[in-house]
């Protein structure tokens, strides 16, 4: 499935709720449903800056494809950074860099978070995109190749 794909498949599930109060408690039950963050990527390195709350994102390479990893201390940030790694999880490089995360906007996302949560959203979108930077000039950096 190509990021384009599950853009569109997040874009449909929210769409079947009016209310953002649904649409917060969706974005809960995501972080909810996110696996566990083993505790040994829990560290200063990983943690995002730019988000209130802490985040951790930890990305490795397997067979080209990037791999991602998160959790938070806050509940709404941690559905935010699942529904990122959900569209962008094993993507190439390549196709990270050139995404356009239309998704964002078409769910009505960052207008109903509030600046420091929407100021959060766009850091982990930048160190999404420095992953993949980095990986896709050298094809290796701290993570497996």
């Amino acid at each position: 499935m190509t990021i384009n794909e599950r853009q569109d498949e997040v874009i449909e599930e929210f769409e079947e709720f009016s209310d953002w109060m649904d649409k917060y408690q969706m974005l809960i039950d995501l972080g909810n449903d996110l696996a566990p963050l083993e505790d040994k990527y829990k560290t200063e390195q990983n943690l995002i800056d730019g988000c209130q709350s802490r985040v951790w994102l930890q990305c490795d390479i397997t067979g080209g494809k990037m791999v991602l990893s998160a959790d938070s201390d806050a509940l709404i940030v941690k559905g935010i950074i699942a529904l990122l790694i959900r569209v962008l999880n094993n993507s190439t490089p390549k196709e990270v860099l050139e995404a356009d995360l239309y998704f964002i906007e078409r769910i009505g996302l960052r207008d109903h978070l509030s600046p420091t949560r929407s100021n959060g959203l766009l850091a982990m979108v930048k160190q999404i995109k420095t992953y993949a930077l980095i990986y896709n000039g050298n094809g290796n950096a701290n993570g497996n190749t």
